[in-house]
């Protein structure tokens, strides 16, 4: 199987979010294995962070987005955070770990493998209304 084929077998599999948490998989990996080298390997994986982030804030206001208000804001608020403090983390004034935790946050309600929350049970009639 070449690696064409099995690249499009895996984009027909995986689901949008599945798709999301590799990209940030990769995206944070990048920026992990660069956190303590100054310079253009840094700064690039910096960009590719930044991109991410722009790209996910474009999509988030593009008016076929179904996601809640309320989530779209808050991500939205993230992206322009990251954009602000990527610039700083570029200019050497920033530590790039806060970016790293953003996404691993970010991951982390992206996981695939995360189980579901289990529905809460319906509070119990009380005796008075019997």
């Amino acid at each position: 199987m070449s690696i064409a084929a099995y690249q499009n077998a895996q984009q027909a599999t995986e689901d949008p979010r599945q798709t999301e948490y590799r990209l940030f998989a990769l995206v944070t990996r990048n920026l992990l294995e660069t956190k303590d080298q100054r310079g253009p390997k840094q700064i690039g994986a910096l960009n590719w962070n930044r991109r991410v982030w722009s790209s996910l804030k474009f999509d988030l206001v593009a008016p076929g987005n179904r996601f809640p208000d309320a989530l779209k804001g808050k991500l939205i608020s993230i992206a322009l955070w990251v954009e602000k403090y990527t610039s700083r983390a570029m200019r050497g004034e920033a530590d790039i770990q806060p970016l790293i935790d953003i996404n691993r946050s970010i991951m982390e309600g992206l996981n695939p493998a995360r189980p579901a929350e289990p529905a809460k049970p319906a509070p119990a009639a009380s005796p008075a209304a019997a």
